[in-house]
């Protein structure tokens, strides 16, 4: 898959494009079967396959104060279009304040229609886009009849999907499942664990005080978490090396007070090492429960003892 920041830069062949556009983040089941339709029409027509995103989350410029947690960072979303092998070219367009103003109709004019010769473009039903979000698909079929494409709206999410999950094929109900710690119904609707990235750094080191040493990973502030709570998960190194882990992600309420800074931290299962400085990704299995206040320390490595059999037994049954 090429990956380019101009839309001109796309190699767009004779017979034009098939293009689907959106933030895509998360690149849940949802839109994956955008991408799946998109890569058939453009085979069936022997065009190229095309996605026109962004470089960030669109509301993180025109609404800072609530945009939302993203599920996946740009490298992270690119990887997952690539994998999906539906792609040919995926224009990473820079989202700013000029973009934001531009109207519907010059989006398409000057992105669609000059740089990409679009005959087909497929979006959810519910795809808005454009100054204010003023563009949706009714405008956009309008603007294709008058330039020559078609426009493909397929609505996808439903209460009751297809996995039994319970949690629709969106990116906001899957950060809403992950709110209330449920990484299995946001499984479900990615299609894959969920997964966060970070770098491992030095913490008070009272893990291993406690006989449990645990690498601390920093997550950008913008990558959603799940609810705090203990969970099993994988710990993943650099070059794949994949470990089990008993995540602790919370405020540790037993040494520190309310509104502590939240950690996440990794304890590898029957490892041993120094993990200072390293890249990590963290994938959520299960939770195993919710974080609690102890009276003392006994009874939090009791705890802590239970859970990391527990976590073995879930990730090695």
């Amino acid at each position: 898959m090429k990956v380019v920041a101009s839309p001109s830069e796309a190699i767009v062949g004779p017979t034009g494009s098939v293009v689907t556009i959106g933030a895509y983040d998360g690149v849940h089941r949802g839109h994956q079967a955008v991408l799946a339709e998109v890569a058939r029409l453009a085979r069936e027509s022997d065009r190229t396959a095309v996605l026109v995103t962004f470089d960030r989350h669109p509301a993180s410029v025109v609404r800072p104060a609530s945009a939302p947690r993203l599920l996946t960072d740009l490298d992270q979303r690119l990887g997952l279009v690539a994998d999906s092998g539906c792609i040919d070219a995926t224009v990473v367009l820079a989202f700013d304040q000029a973009r934001a103003r531009e109207e519907p109709e010059e989006f398409v004019a000057s992105v669609l229609v000059r740089a990409l010769r679009v005959r087909t473009v497929v979006v959810g039903a519910g795809f808005g886009f454009g100054h204010r979000r003023r563009g949706d698909v009714d405008l956009l079929r309008r603007l294709g009849f008058d330039h020559g494409f078609s426009v493909i709206g397929l609505d996808l999410v439903s209460d009751a999907d297809p996995v039994g999950s319970g949690v629709g094929w969106s990116s906001t109900a899957i950060r809403a499942a992950l709110a209330r710690g449920d990484v299995d119904g946001a499984a479900a609707a990615l299609g894959r664990r969920y997964e966060v990235r970070g770098s491992v750094v030095a913490g008070d080191r009272r893990g291993r005080e406690l006989g449990f040493p645990t690498a601390n990973v920093a997550v950008p502030s913008e990558i959603a978490l799940p609810d705090n709570g203990i969970y099993a998960g994988w710990h993943i190194r650099p070059g794949g090396r994949r470990h089990a882990t008993a995540l602790s992600l919370g405020m540790r309420p037993t040494f520190y007070p309310e509104g502590a800074p939240v950690l996440l931290e990794s304890h590898l299962i029957d490892f041993d090492g120094d993990l200072y400085g390293e890249a990590a990704r963290v994938q959520f299995v299960a939770r195993l429960r919710g974080e609690e206040r102890f009276d003392g320390v006994e009874a939090l490595v009791a705890a802590m003892r239970a859970d990391v059999d527990q976590a073995r037994s879930l990730l090695f049954p």
